[in-house]
């Protein structure tokens, strides 16, 4: 269900200034594995991460918000470069403008994707607002965006891309530049 081609999501995907991801669901496919001692494993796309690094070169950085503290998502947010990196119990609000603040943003200038009830406050507020196809029909009515990537399988590249295509951006060119 994207809406693409919508001259209205193009020029909102051209304000965006700040992505935010929640992380079990969106940049995981939302399975935890959980061996002894608490060992907890999780299993994140490469491409996803390659999109936080092409963002990055076009001025853009990226912020993880998820409901949940997790030592994978500390690994993996400390591998990709992000800073900030949001994971506490709670509404996802108090991080959402925690991060307007410090990058001196408005809403509309944020990307958010999430994929269930606890991320539909952000969902509302964000300029762009995007979800993957497993989120429940309730979750999608919030989204501008419903990607064809699977949560875990390149869903954030396909926002990412997104949102530089409609800036005029050339991911080949970020990157290499």
């Amino acid at each position: 269900m994207h809406k693409k081609d919508c001259p209205k999501l193009k020029a909102k995907m051209q304000r965006i200034k700040l992505f935010a991801f929640d992380v079990d669901g969106v940049l995981t496919d939302n399975t935890v594995w959980i061996g002894r001692g608490k060992t907890e494993m999780k299993r994140f796309n490469i491409a996803d991460g390659m999109a936080v690094y092409i963002a990055r070169r076009a001025g853009i950085p990226t912020a993880f918000i998820s409901g949940r503290h997790s030592l994978a998502t500390l690994t993996r947010a400390k591998e990709l470069g992000i800073t900030d990196n949001y994971q506490e119990k709670g509404p996802k609000r108090i991080p959402f403008e925690k991060l307007l603040k410090k990058y001196k943003l408005k809403p509309e200038e944020v990307a958010f994707m999430g994929d269930d009830v606890i991320d539909v406050p952000l969902l509302q507020l964000a300029g762009v607002s995007a979800t993957v196809p497993h989120a429940p029909d309730y979750v999608k009515q919030y989204a501008d965006v419903v990607t064809e990537h699977a949560a875990g399988m390149g869903a954030a590249r396909e926002l990412v891309d997104m949102v530089l295509k409609a800036k005029g951006l050339d991911p080949v060119e970020l990157t290499y530049r």
